[in-house]
């Protein structure tokens, strides 16, 4: 159809050798599919793993975050019912412990029979020491708490009161072996009455 411009080149039989290399051009492509095909597959497996890996943290850490959260809220409902209270009784009492000065502080709940504590600047204990917590009452000196202090920070806990119909009349600590003892040995840090 071109003839008539003048324009066409007259048809050549290409050379032997030129075939071949244009089929093995055309075959070696054919041959990167399989390549590039299972390195897709990595990708995507590396994709669904790493997608499986962050569905179970998000889901640890959702977790975790509810039940910090509902620890939170019951230690602010706990500190607030005790500090609110009409029938909350605040006791402070200065202690000096490895050359330190610190405080121990018990708001004492009298309608819901326990304790909320607060331990500022006592100095941490030896290895095979704790701080013990001491009920003094009216038979005698009843465990509350131990306390192994490992670092410089204060502590808080409640505590429930004795509940054997014992009255309590007052606090004490002393530093006891790391284990606890079943009544004070060691020295007495505090003994305050109610």
């Amino acid at each position: 159809m071109t003839d008539w411009l003048g324009m066409s080149v007259p048809p050549r039989t290409p050379r032997p050798e030129l075939k071949g290399r244009v089929l093995a051009r055309a075959l070696a492509r054919g041959r990167r599919w399989p390549l590039a095909l299972a390195a897709a597959l990595v990708v995507v497996a590396g994709g669904v793993g790493s997608a499986w890996w962050a569905y179970r943290q998000i889901d640890a850490l959702g977790a975790e975050r509810d039940r910090l959260a509902a620890r939170v809220a019951a230690l602010e409902d706990t500190v607030s019912s005790f500090i609110h209270d009409p029938a909350t009784r605040l006791i402070q009492v200065s202690v000096s412990t490895g050359g330190r000065v610190g405080s121990v502080t018990i708001f004492a709940d009298s309608t819901r029979h326990r304790w909320l504590v607060r331990c500022d600047g006592l100095a941490p204990n030896a290895r095979d020491q704790a701080y013990q917590l001491w009920f003094v009452t009216d038979k005698g000196m009843q465990p509350a708490a131990l306390m192994a202090m490992d670092r410089d920070q204060p502590m808080v806990m409640g505590l429930p009161l004795p509940q054997a119909g014992e009255r309590v009349m007052g606090a004490a600590m002393s530093i006891e072996p790391r284990a606890g003892s079943a009544s004070p040995s060691g020295p007495i840090v505090f003994r305050v009455e109610l």
